[in-house]
């Protein structure tokens, strides 16, 4: 079980990569589905993506509006490619959603409640296969078609950031599970006694671990958010007064806040013993973190790995490593597009 810093900074080709394949070759049109952004790519036939762009999610928007919205930026790149021939279109969206069928209602886009995203695609791209899964499952897929996941047949890759989900792969396939959520590790109860978790349950991992979550339960804890500095002599900077986020409680922990080292200890915690149970469960080589709140690097990673060593005993399952992911804002279109371009391993659903 080892954190290797080396990946501690996630990479990718980028939103803004430059076309690297030549106009008229077959491509994949992928598209990354999110509360606060859609984004879209074409992408070439070993994951590379060749042009890509991003729009703000229209805020309040109704179904018609958020579907004009997506509809103008997967045109535009598709234009950007001249006379790309699109094999395939492959969609990752939030849920929940009707899988494989693609009847998407996104927690947080009340104007999509039921929408057929898949199908209003299909017509839009007719006689070529269109697919979508769960925005977390897809960068699991990516991570362990592309990212840090290569070369491991049993994985499951998380996102841990608003929320915290995942994706299983194990004999070298995308586990679906019955009703395409297989690997939702987020809604593991990691604490009985814990808060209460938006799916109503309670303990949940997402509970403890999201990033909302956890600046709340500082703020509880009395963080005052921005207000850690570290000596300017040691190189660290004041940070001014900012909002209760995720982001800035990691900046805080960072500059020494304890506070909010104790937040990010309480959530490294959570998700080594939420790590434990999955891979005792299904015999894990590989655990691979991306989101937000991974960004956190060693904050995060050392009390998961101290606490994931507590309660990893059995031998098969001591051998398990947890690895940040390495495709970063990347991976939810290529992991969309592996549903095409790599269906023997990522795609169960009809053709």
């Amino acid at each position: 079980m080892t954190y290797d810093a080396r990946r501690d900074t996630a990479h990718g080709t980028g939103l803004d990569a430059a076309p690297t394949t030549a106009g008229g070759a077959g491509a994949v049109l992928a598209v990354d589905i999110g509360g606060t952004k859609f984004a879209a790519a074409v992408v070439g036939a070993t994951g590379e993506i060749i042009v890509a762009d991003r729009v703000a999610t229209p805020p309040g928007g109704d179904a018609e509006t958020l579907w004009k919205s997506l509809a103008a930026l997967v045109d535009s790149v598709v234009q950007r490619v001249p006379g790309l021939d699109v094999l395939g279109v492959g969609i990752g969206c939030g849920g929940p959603m009707s899988w494989p069928d693609g009847h998407v209602s996104p927690l947080n886009m009340p104007g999509w409640r039921g929408f057929p995203l898949r199908d209003r695609l299909a017509e839009r791209f007719p006689g070529v296969p269109v697919r979508i899964h769960n925005d977390a499952i897809c960068v699991a897929a990516a991570e362990h078609w592309r990212g840090a996941g290569r070369g491991s047949d049993n994985m499951l890759g998380m996102v841990v950031s608003t929320g915290v989900g995942g994706g299983l792969i194990l004999g070298g396939r995308l586990i679906d599970g019955g009703t395409g959520n297989a690997g939702h590790i987020g809604h593991v109860v990691v604490d009985p006694d814990g808060p209460d978790c938006e799916c109503g349950g309670r303990g949940c991992l997402e509970a403890i671990s999201r990033g909302p979550g956890l600046a709340s339960w500082a703020l509880t804890q009395g963080w005052v958010p921005g207000s850690a500095h570290r000596d300017p002599a040691a190189g660290g900077l004041y940070v001014e007064a900012a909002g209760a986020s995720g982001r800035q409680l990691a900046l805080d922990a960072a500059a020494g806040d304890p506070i909010a080292r104790s937040a990010f200890t309480r959530a490294g915690r959570a998700l080594g013993i939420a790590i434990a149970s999955a891979t005792h469960m299904c015999d894990l080589d590989l655990v691979t973190i991306g989101g937000g709140l991974s960004q956190a690097g060693p904050l995060l990673f050392e009390p998961l790995e101290r606490t994931l060593h507590a309660h990893v005993r059995m031998e098969f399952a001591a051998r398990v490593r947890v690895v940040p992911a390495a495709l970063g804002q990347d991976a939810g279109l290529i992991g969309a597009a592996a549903l095409v371009l790599a269906e023997d391993h990522y795609w169960t659903g009809p053709a």
